[in-house]
Parts: structure tokens; C-alpha cells; sequence
């Protein structure tokens, strides 16, 4: 499972990498209300939720459903204008405008991917105009609740007044807190994007990609980017570009734009200190695998205690050697235990800081 974004002929001048305002305010609400996910992040949310205003938090409410599960491409409103080959806005007031720029129907679309996620890459939906798909979104909204059903049926009666209401909700948000967030993390993020920049110039997209995330790689020929996720979506640069999105507050999550007729583009966790990089979607299945097997499961707990040699492990557990070599095999092809030489004896151990993680790793995977 990936989701691929075919690059063919798109020239090094058309790849961007660029900080936006407003996207690092959707990751941060996304935080801020989902603070599971951000483990490093808990002391930062909680310190701005305690100190919101209950009339803000409560507008933050109608529309949780952007940024909570899903990461609108409301936030990314550079990617769907004319052309294909906006960069974000430098401020978030400009970014904005940028969002004033997108039209009634792209605006909506946008809003409701939560209803729509199976058709995120096929155009003309017409969710204006066809009574058959606003019956269709509507009864999807219905399923996430009523004040879900209530914003979609404002939304698609009268677009413009919530786009003025939005707006306005992200301004106050702007007041509240974010403007003091990005005041710290922004300088930050602009030496993240001149330094994958000089990558990109220097080494070429492979070295850059491959400093975004181990998650993203490019095929030898550079004509496809592939993003390592537990989703599938495919999307083309075409005429257009690429950009690259830094954010402080992301992390684990790895964001890829890919719907029909909108610039491509990943929202991207920069490095921090402390952060292991989590395994590949396919590391991720052989250790959840290997582990599905109850012999394999008794191994574990064997190994948990002390280095063993094939021949004890067989000895305990009243099995044949081949047997255990087998099993021993597949736990160590998946990287949850270690093997080191004593003399003539070959020893085996789970490896407890993999193993550990099993549990964070597939949340992870998961969210990626």
C-alpha cells in the first residue's frame, strides 16, 4: 500500500519547499484535539486548551471534523488554484486570501472529504448541483452526528457564509494562540526548507526526499515518487509542481494531497531530537505477523528472559530444532530478535527496544 505521485518531466525549478501558516494551524488543531497522537505535544495543548476562550472552543466544535480525522485540503488552499504552481502564502492572512480565491465548489468539495474519502480523486462530483450527491453527503455526515449534519446542510445551502465564518474562526485562532506557536517554530521551519532546498540543488530529489521521510522515495528514473502509508491513491505533477510542507506539530502523521485537478504536495514532519523513525509499512506487517503465531508468541517470552541457543529452545519447548530454526528464522527476519555468536553456540534474544514499540509502531503506521 503507498500512495504515488507521478513526477514525468516536472523540472527541479518547479519543486518547492515552503512553510505555510496555515497548515501548521490545521496540524496544530488536529493536535490540540487529538492529543493521543502527539504524546511530545501534551503539555503544549493542554496549556492552550485550559486557556481558551469556551465561546471559541465551542465554534472549534462545529467544525472539529477538518482537521480531527481527517487533514482538510481546506488548509492547503495553494494547491487548488489556476495553474498549479502556487507556493503557500508567506502569512497567514495571505493564505487565506489564497483560500478566498478557491471556488464555491472546490471550497466545499474540500470541506466534506470526511464524506466523500472513497471518491477523494475523482472530479466533477458536482456536490452544488446533483441532489443525489448532497443526499449522499449528508447521510455519511449523519453517521459522525448531528452537528456534522447541521454544518454540512449550511455548507451546501449557503457556501459563502461559511467560508466568511471559517475565515473569521481561523483569524480568532490566530489571536488566541497560533500567532504566538508560530512566532517560535517558524524560524525553525524556514531553516527546514532552506536546508532541504540545498539538498535538492546539491544532491538532487533522491538525498531530499529521503531527508523528508524514510517513508518517501523516488524510483531510479525519478518519474515516481512513492509515500509508504496504509493507503492507496495515486496523482500526477503533470504541467504543474510539487511542494514540500514542513511542520512542528505533525508528527507521526505524513500528509499527501493527492485529489483530482490539485497541485501535489506532502505536509512532512521535520526531525526532532529523541524521535525514532518508525518502520516501513511492510516492516511494520512481518513483525505483526511474526507475532500472530502462538508458537512464535511463547519464543518471545522465552527469549524475553536470556540469550538461548536453538538447541535449549527446542529442549523447552519439546520441539525439533529445524522447528524452532524455522520459527527462529521469521522472528529475526522481522527484526524482533538479535543473534550473536559464543564460540560454537549461536544465541538468541528478543530485541526489547523493538518489541517495546510494537505498540506506538502501529499507531503510527496506522496515522502515517
Amino acid at each position: 500500500m503507498s500512495v504515488s505521485i507521478d513526477i514525468s518531466g516536472l523540472p527541479l525549478e518547479r519543486i518547492h519547499v515552503v512553510p505555510s501558516p496555515l497548515a501548521e494551524l490545521g496540524m496544530a488543531l488536529h493536535a490540540l484535539s487529538e492529543t493521543g497522537h502527539h504524546p511530545g505535544l501534551q503539555g503544549w495543548a493542554t496549556a492552550v486548551n485550559a486557556r481558551l476562550d469556551p465561546c471559541l472552543a465551542d465554534r472549534l466544535c462545529e467544525a472539529d471534523f477538518l482537521w480531527r480525522t481527517t487533514f482538510s485540503d481546506v488548509f492547503t488552499p495553494f494547491a487548488g488554484l489556476p495553474g498549479l504552481n502556487e507556493i503557500p502564502g508567506a502569512t497567514l492572512a495571505e493564505e487565506l486570501d489564497q483560500l478566498d480565491k478557491l471556488t464555491d465548489e472546490q471550497f466545499v468539495d474540500a470541506a466534506l472529504e470526511f464524506t466523500c474519502q472513497s471518491t477523494y480523486a475523482e472530479p466533477d462530483r458536482k456536490l452544488l448541483s446533483d441532489p443525489a450527491v448532497q443526499r449522499r453527503s449528508l447521510d455519511l455526515a449523519a453517521a459522525r452526528g448531528p452537528h456534522q449534519v447541521r454544518f454540512t446542510q449550511r455548507l451546501l445551502d449557503d457556501p459563502p457564509a461559511v467560508r466568511a465564518w471559517f475565515r473569521t474562526l481561523m483569524e480568532d485562532c490566530d489571536e488566541a494562540f497560533f500567532a504566538d506557536t508560530w512566532a517560535r517554530v517558524r524560524h525553525q521551519l524556514a531553516a527546514d526548507a532552506r536546508h532541504k532546498t540545498e539538498l535538492l540543488r546539491r544532491k538532487g530529489l533522491s538525498e531530499a526526499l529521503k531527508d523528508v521521510s524514510g517513508a518517501v522515495g523516488v524510483d531510479e528514473d525519478e518519474r515516481l515518487i512513492t509515500v509508504d502509508k496504509m493507503s492507496v491513491g495515486r496523482t500526477t505533477t503533470g504541467s504543474g509542481g510539487l511542494v514540500l510542507v514542513p511542520t512542528s506539530v505533525g508528527w507521526p502523521h505524513l500528509w499527501v494531497l493527492h485529489r483530482k485537478g490539485w497541485q501535489a504536495s506532502i505536509t512532512y514532519p521535520i526531525s526532532s531530537p529523541g524521535l525514532i523513525a518508525p518502520p516501513s509499512v511492510e516492516q511494520l506487517t512481518q513483525r505483526m505477523a511474526a507475532l500472530a503465531h502462538p508458537v512464535r508468541m511463547r519464543l518471545c517470552r522465552h527469549l524475553a528472559r536470556g540469550a538461548y541457543t536453538t538447541s535449549e529452545l527446542a529442549d523447552a519447548h519439546g520441539m525439533t530444532a529445524p522447528e524452532i530454526s524455522r520459527h527462529v528464522g521469521v522472528l529475526k527476519k522481522a527484526g524482533l530478535i538479535t543473534t550473536r555468536r559464543r564460540g560454537r553456540y549461536v544465541q538468541h534474544q528478543l530485541d526489547i527496544g523493538v518489541v517495546s514499540r510494537l505498540g506506538s509502531d502501529f499507531i503510527e503506521g496506522v496515522l502515517r
